[in-house]
């Protein structure tokens, strides 16, 4: 795992999958949670799953990743964060041409029905509730990645 400062002082880490020969390479997935105990489950999570993760503090943050990465096969955010809130994040990247196409999937600490369908109907992939659970993410990609 390398942690380093991003631009605009964000914090980023990346985890990747350790790379097998004659593979196809591991689904890229951009976990994006202001809370650093959060990221750390979610990216936990997914390495545990074999995804090659990295993981940013914001959706301004996750804006800037996406113009530079254009392999990102997922993007897995909070609903709840300062600046950019998960539903910002998500309303930007179906609103892009080039972005528009990675599924994206909103998490919460809170069931709010009305949140939930108001994500989906913008287009989320899945809304999950934390605390997410291995069998969340199992669930999840097998149905969304190919």
């Amino acid at each position: 795992m390398s942690i380093g400062a991003g631009a605009g002082g964000g914090v980023v880490a990346g985890l990747a999958a350790p790379a097998a020969t004659g593979v196809a390479a591991a689904p890229h997935v951009l976990a994006v949670d202001d809370s650093s105990v959060d990221r750390a489950v979610i990216a936990g999570i997914l390495r545990s799953s074999r995804f090659r993760v990295t993981a940013v503090d914001s959706g301004k943050r996750a804006l800037e990743l996406l113009g530079s990465e254009p392999n990102v096969s997922m993007i897995i955010t909070d609903y709840w964060m300062p600046e950019m809130t998960g539903y910002e994040l998500l309303k930007k990247v179906k609103g892009s041409s080039k972005l528009k196409k990675i599924p994206v999937v909103i998490m919460s600490s809170e069931n709010v029905p009305t949140r939930i369908s108001r994500c989906l109907e913008e287009g989320a992939e899945d809304f999950l509730v934390k605390p997410v659970r291995p069998s969340d993410v199992s669930r999840l990609f097998s149905r969304v990645l190919p």
